[in-house]
Parts: C-alpha cells; sequence; structure tokens
C-alpha cells in the first residue's frame, strides 16, 4: 500500500485547494478524485468571491467568508508564480440589483441586520441614479441594490487546473478515477479502499461533497449535505460592457457572459429545464436590455452541496482524530481559507476555535 501522510477524497474546488495548501504546508498528500462518473458541483460553478449577504444568522460564516476574500490575493501570486496560468482575479466590489422597491427593501434590511451581527464591511444601499452612474447601461426598471467592496470574481476553470498543477509539482499525489468505497480506521491511520486498490493515510480530508454524506459515518462523522440544482446560460462573446460582478450576472475575460441562478429542490436530477431557464434569462435582460441581442451558445445544470442550514461543515471526527470534515457549496470563495487556513490547521491536527461553529452538532441541537 502507498502511505501518504493526508489523503484528500474529492478532487473538486474543495478538497483541491485543501490538498494544494497542505501539501504547501510540508505534508505528503494524495488527492483522490472520482473522475466525471462524481456529480461534480464545480460543473455549475459561476466563478464569485462574494462577500455580501453570506453569513447571515451566522457570524463565523460571515468572518470566515471575509477572511477567505481577504486571502485570495495570496493564494492568486502563489498559484500564479507556481504555474504561469492567469486566473482573472478581480475585486473590484460587487451588485446585487433589484427591480421592485419591495425587493431592495427586502435587500437593504437583510445588510442592516448582517451589518449589526457581523460588523460593517462596507456593503451599503444604492439607489436608481448611483446604480447606473456605477454600471451604465441599467435597464429602466432596476430601481437599486446593494454594493460590497470585498466581493469579486475568478475563472473557476483555471483555479482547478492550477491547483492540481501545484499538487503535482510539489510531489503531491493527484489519483483520478478513485471511487472510495470503504474507510476502515485503524491504530494511527485509516486504510481507504478503492475497488482493489488500498492506500493508508494518518489524516484524512472527506471533501468529496454529496458523496461525503455516505463516507462520513464510517470515520465517526455526520455531513447530512443535500443537493440543490442550479442552471446557468452563457452567452456568446460580447464587447466588453460589465466591468463588476453581480449576483446573477457576470462577464467573463473572454467576453462570454454567464447568467443565473436556480435553487431548485429536485433530487439528484441534473437535468436543464428550459422554463427555469426562460426566468433566468427574463429576469436577467431586464437588468441589462444588451443581453436582449446575445446569442445563447451553452447552458447546463449542476448540484450544489448543501446542509440543513446553508453553512459549511468542518469538524474533526471525536471518534476517530485524524479524520476532518469539509463541505459548502462556496469551493471558490472559500478557496483562500481552505488553502491558507484550513488546510494548515488539518496538517497541525487541530481546527481552531473559530470553525468550531461549524461542526455538525449543530444540527443535533436544533434538533431538540
Amino acid at each position: 500500500m502507498k502511505t501518504y501522510d493526508l489523503a484528500i477524497i474529492g478532487g473538486g474546488l474543495v478538497g483541491s485547494a485543501i490538498a494544494w495548501g497542505a501539501a504547501r504546508a510540508g505534508a505528503h498528500v494524495a488527492l483522490l478524485d472520482e473522475g466525471d462518473a462524481a456529480l461534480r458541483a464545480a460543473r455549475g460553478n459561476f466563478g464569485l468571491v462574494w462577500v455580501q449577504g453570506k453569513g447571515a444568522g451566522m457570524p463565523a460564516y460571515a468572518a470566515w467568508t471575509q477572511r477567505s476574500a481577504q486571502l485570495w490575493p495570496e493564494l492568486r501570486d502563489a498559484l500564479e508564480g507556481e504555474t504561469n496560468l492567469r486566473l482573472g482575479l478581480e475585486q473590484p466590489g460587487g451588485f446585487y440589483f433589484c427591480l421592485s422597491e419591495a425587493e431592495l427593501e427586502k435587500r437593504a434590511s437583510l445588510i442592516q441586520r448582517m451589518s449589526h451581527e457581523s460588523g460593517d464591511i462596507g456593503t451599503r444601499v444604492i439607489g436608481r441614479a448611483e446604480a447606473r452612474a456605477m454600471v451604465p447601461g441599467l435597464g429602466t426598471e432596476v430601481v437599486g441594490g446593494t454594493y460590497c467592496p470585498m466581493d469579486g470574481h475568478v475563472n473557476p476553470l483555471y483555479l482547478l487546473r492550477a491547483l492540481q498543477a501545484s499538487l503535482r509539482a510539489a510531489r503531491g499525489d493527484y489519483l483520478p478515477n478513485r471511487h472510495v468505497t470503504q474507510i476502515v480506521p485503524q491504530a494511527g491511520g485509516f486504510v481507504l479502499s478503492c475497488g482493489d486498490e488500498r492506500l493508508l493515510c494518518q489524516k484524512l480530508v472527506l471533501s468529496a461533497g454529496l458523496g461525503s454524506r455516505d463516507l462520513a459515518p464510517m470515520v465517526g462523522l455526520d455531513m447530512p449535505v443535500q443537493p440543490l440544482r442550479g442552471q446557468i446560460l452563457v452567452t456568446e462573446r460580447m464587447r466588453p460592457f460589465l466591468h463588476f460582478p453581480t449576483h446573477n450576472v457576470r462577464q467573463t475575460q473572454e467576453g462570454t457572459v454567464l447568467l443565473g441562478d436556480s435553487h431548485e429542490d429536485v433530487g439528484f436530477d441534473t437535468d436543464t429545464a428550459i422554463p427555469v431557464q426562460q426566468q433566468i434569462a427574463a429576469r436577467n435582460m431586464r437588468v441589462f436590455p444588451a443581453l436582449r441581442d446575445a446569442t445563447l451558445i451553452r447552458s447546463w445544470s449542476a448540484l450544489r452541496v448543501m446542509s440543513p442550514d446553508g453553512h459549511p461543515i468542518y469538524e474533526q471526527s471525536a471518534a476517530h482524530p485524524g479524520a476532518f470534515a469539509a463541505a459548502c457549496h462556496s469551493g471558490v470563495t472559500l478557496a483562500g481559507a481552505h488553502a491558507l487556513a484550513y488546510a494548515p490547521s488539518i496538517v497541525a491536527g487541530v481546527l481552531p476555535d473559530q470553525l468550531l461553529p461549524f461542526s455538525s452538532q449543530r444540527f443535533h441541537v436544533q434538533a431538540h
């Protein structure tokens, strides 16, 4: 059996960021990726580094998201220096636009509530005139919105490629087409079974997205994640017209425009649905009328990894120390924190106190 300091089960953005961060901290790492058979949340990733509105009702999540956004330039510089890839990170601030006074009032109430809960990070409500001055080309129905100076976006495909390339350069092992079927704790570590193959590791991280739910009980963890479908539309390349990310429209470096997003509770159904796509297109054309002349070239759906309260799960197993949980639906936003904060704590074997609120125990407390 091959032996590793740390095995990461799940080769998406969450697992890859943790694997790279752990290798950077000196661990001998194996990243086990199920391959194209996996229900990859990253397939539908919008590429936002998004802070505003994250963590309502859970200040620890708001603080974790802000920390990750602040760490992102360091992550970008490290990955680009090691790979010569350009991740396209821009953090000019981001907008959430509203199409009615009632929607704007609701949004303003959320931002005010979060400011009281988690502190002021500069998110502010903007009116119709200021919105048009900052973002030319808005539709007449836009009544205003909110702006957060910490928001940004990045190319998620280059991010994933850079993380895995840097991991291999650090002599970490990227192991594709490995479907882990069994985890057996033993003295000093864990034995992982992938068909007839066995792998021994001292520590492990479950970051297998929706697959983590079945693996978690094998090491005394609880990861009650559920799928939530999202659909995205992609236009042809357009002349640059949008220089800020918004919560459901962003223009990429290449000029294409991504339109989203939907939140559909349809189980594990990954089909696309025309009525939902029509709703996405209709709303976003009201915000940006220039989209009416654009040709749609692609559409797809993917399944988000959602906990019962929508917040991440981070935890070390009490029954089998050395086994860690990592589950969230914000793999791009949280990549900075996963790579530069969470991964080193896993290598050290102790999670910081700031991550205690993310334990799965919070779900059992609520149940009682």
